[in-house]
């Protein structure tokens, strides 16, 4: 079944130079980039994005974080898309992410992880609406479709 995540390239696949590296890897994967744009990350989106962590005591760092340089906000769409990018990014902990991973491969730092991924399509469905409005995600059908996935 097709449907959608959102991906964000944090600041530090940025400042590593290893966005389009990551991108690769998802496109690898046979997902479809329907949305993607180059921002800075303002507080209110931070709260927005993270709020069940908002009160936690490491809200404070992750927000400066991810509001201290651009990132990359992207949408995909692909069959069981958010569990493939989720097997695709790794573990959250670079040090427990398997070789082969976007993370396990490039990531070192949990604190600097590279990427993010919708955890479920409910999570997706909600951050996709922070990240995009409506009419900024496309909808258009790729020749290839048939070579990735069976119908």
């Amino acid at each position: 079944m097709s449907e959608r995540s959102l991906v964000l390239l944090k600041p530090d696949a940025l400042q590593r130079g290893l966005a389009g590296r990551v991108i690769s890897r998802l496109e690898d994967r046979g997902l479809q980039i329907v949305g993607l744009k180059l921002m800075q990350m303002d507080m209110p989106t931070a709260q927005r994005h993270y709020a069940e962590h908002v009160e936690k005591p490491f809200f404070a760092g992750l927000a400066s974080f991810m509001m201290s340089r651009p990132l990359i906000a992207m949408a995909v769409q692909g069959k069981n898309a958010v569990e493939v990018v989720r097997k695709t990014m790794g573990s959250t902990n670079p040090q427990n992410a398997e070789p082969g991973t976007i993370r396990g491969d490039m990531a070192v730092d949990i604190g600097r992880n590279l990427i993010h991924g919708s955890d479920s399509v409910e999570s997706a469905e909600r951050e996709l609406a922070i990240f995009f409005a409506e009419d900024e995600l496309l909808d258009y059908q790729r020749e290839v479709e048939p070579w990735v996935t069976e119908s």
